[in-house]
């Protein structure tokens, strides 16, 4: 059976009569539609321990941030002073934990310096294995540096020290001496 399609007026006719949805809105973008609460989130219970990570070193010493890094800042409930207590979680090597115990107080003192006054009130102890913090100002080691020349003196008396031994261990060893003998002090 076979039917014929409708003019263009028919279609217009047709199309003005029926009632067709309307195209729905796209869904806004996630980060968009989460900013307002995570902005609420973030002024009501700060920005954790993740804050702190960065600039650990700087908060707390060489020392410490060797063997301590902070894992988890628990801010509790508004006291009827208005403040709230916090509880910052250390993850600390092992036999650290007891001088890290003994320095509490200032550990306290130094978070709250960089968080504001009041933030954290204790120090909860978490003994586990600290993975190696990168360093900003170490530079890689240099395996190609030469010891700087002796003077001739010196390496005569290298060369004649030397003359008992082997071809194969002589080298070795002016290589030591001179590494040896550039780092001592000159008399």
């Amino acid at each position: 059976m076979h039917r014929p399609l409708p003019t263009d007026a028919e279609a217009r006719d047709i199309l003005s009569r029926k009632r067709t949805r309307p195209v729905p809105r796209p869904a806004p973008p996630a980060g968009r539609a989460l900013a307002r609460m995570i902005r609420e989130l973030d002024d009501r219970f700060g920005k954790g321990a993740g804050a702190l990570e960065p600039r650990w070193r700087e908060i707390v010493g060489d020392r410490l941030a060797r063997v301590t890094r902070p894992q988890k800042l628990t801010r509790g409930k508004a006291g009827p002073d208005g403040a709230r207590s916090g509880v910052l979680e250390l993850r600390v090597a092992g036999p650290a934990a007891l001088l890290v115990q003994h320095q509490s107080a200032e550990i306290l003192e130094r978070v709250n310096l960089f968080l504001g006054p009041g933030s954290v009130d204790r120090l909860r102890i978490a003994q586990g294995p600290i993975p190696p913090q990168a360093s900003r100002t170490a530079q890689p080691a240099r395996t190609d540096r030469r010891p700087p020349p002796l003077d001739a003196a010196a390496e005569a008396e290298l060369a004649q020290s030397l003359e008992p031994a082997s071809d194969r261990l002589k080298a070795a060893l002016a290589k030591l001496g001179r590494e040896v003998l550039s780092r001592s002090p000159r008399r």
